[in-house]
């Protein structure tokens, strides 16, 4: 019962009513003021990816939105409380009080508006994918280099303390060398629909864009590498656009991925196999029951396995099972650092910041704040990360001969 209890209050408290904290006004003897965010776009996630944890977050303040349908921003504005709203998303940019922008819009856009972002002096906080191509992201992040500006690609998913468990837990040793790992999110037919701007190929669409960036990354995050090959790549395609994937199934590898503890050896070490399941159309069972989402990655080692279920949302619920060939099995449910502290954390997690309601957007907005303010963040999606991650989704796609999305056509004129 408790358990339950403890779901209800935690989704509660994440996602319809987070605490409102006092909003700063100094740190460290200097007044400064809350960084002001605008969003570009009225995007559904922003209430759950921006909105909702500036509220606890005593450096942010949510200060505009901008729409191209002048109506839809105001209305966005007045459900959300937001001070400003605009009908372009360059009146947002041109706007010298907004420190940093969100940018949530469509994939196909991401590059254009994050340029003209980072052109204005504004951080970015990037919805993933980061770009359409790896070189996008290439030139978004050497320009925000070269504007000494902060630019995050949005995996929330890195910040959590459950995932970094399911790491450390593998770093330990405890169950030997990685030797297959498997990730997959998978949603059942129909909950994205015909005019939805996944299924748009000029937007960048697509499965795995969509579904497939975050278990890439997750198995890439776990074996701390990237891969070797992509040995074979399905796809399952739109129907009205053969360009466009609804499903992929994918088999890689990686290179051998020993624990962090473990001793050097002389012999060869068997490189790692890897599966990739990203999927927004699953078929219904019998054609009349929806299939439940499946969102999982696991990894089988030599002296056991280690899963965890809802790697990408685990606020709502999760669990971590540790099953060793020796010994008993147990499950892990970590919900902040501060219960990140079982064996092979080698860290004191208690200084670390965090509440068991905090979602993964929350600890992402955490770490944004702590890099703009020239603080070290608890975690961080680096720059090389983001292009690797991207330039994998590439060659998958290149597997399949769909090709990479579109590049953009946008080119930042000198004077922005």
């Amino acid at each position: 019962m408790s358990s339950i209890i403890g779901l209800f209050k935690r989704n509660y408290t994440a996602f319809f009513s987070p605490p409102k904290v006092l909003k700063s006004t100094s740190e460290q003897g200097s007044q400064i003021a809350p960084l002001k965010f605008g969003i570009l776009g009225a995007a559904a996630i922003a209430p759950a990816a921006l909105i909702n944890p500036a509220q606890s977050h005593s450096d942010v303040v949510v200060y505009a939105i901008a729409a191209r349908d002048p109506k839809r921003a105001e209305a966005f504005a007045e459900k959300y409380g937001i001070e400003k709203w605009y009908g372009n998303y360059q009146a947002l940019l041109d706007d010298p009080e907004i420190d940093a922008v969100y940018n949530p819009l469509p994939n196909g856009l991401h590059y254009e508006w994050t340029m003209k972002a980072l052109a204005a002096g504004k951080h970015v906080l990037l919805e993933k994918p980061s770009g359409d191509t790896a070189e996008e992201t290439r030139r978004m992040f050497d320009l925000a280099e070269n504007k000494g500006l902060i630019l995050l690609e949005a995996f929330h998913y890195r910040f959590h303390p459950a995932i970094q468990r399911v790491k450390d837990i593998i770093n330990s040793g405890e169950l030997g060398k990685i030797k297959h790992i498997s990730a997959s999110l998978a949603i059942p037919k129909g909950i994205i629909t015909g005019n939805d701007i996944r299924l748009d190929y000029n937007l960048g669409g697509g499965a795995m864009m969509d579904c497939g960036c975050y278990p890439l990354s997750c198995l890439r995050y776990l074996t701390s590498a990237n891969p070797i090959s992509v040995n074979d790549a399905k796809a399952t395609v739109y129907r009205r656009n053969t360009l466009i994937d609804t499903g992929m199934a994918v088999n890689l590898t990686f290179p051998s991925a020993s624990p962090s503890s473990s001793p050097p050896e002389s012999q060869p070490e068997e490189p790692v196999t890897a599966t990739l399941v990203a999927d927004f159309a699953t078929p219904w069972i019998l054609g009349v029951l929806p299939r439940m989402p499946r969102i999982f990655v696991l990894a089988e080692c030599e002296q056991g396995s280690v899963e965890m279920f809802n790697f990408v949302m685990p606020v709502i619920y999760h669990y971590i099972q540790i099953r060793p060939l020796q010994g008993k099995a147990r499950t892990e449910k970590v919900y902040s650092f501060r219960t990140a502290t079982h064996k092979g954390t080698s860290e004191d997690q208690n200084e670390k910041k965090g509440e068991e309601w905090w979602s993964t957007y929350r600890y992402q907005l955490e770490a944004f704040v702590d890099k703009v303010r020239g603080r070290e963040p608890q975690t961080w999606v680096s720059r090389e990360d983001s292009i690797a991650n991207m330039e994998w989704i590439e060659k998958i796609y290149e597997k399949t001969n769909l090709g990479a999305r579109p590049q953009s056509n946008f080119q930042l004129e000198s004077s922005e």
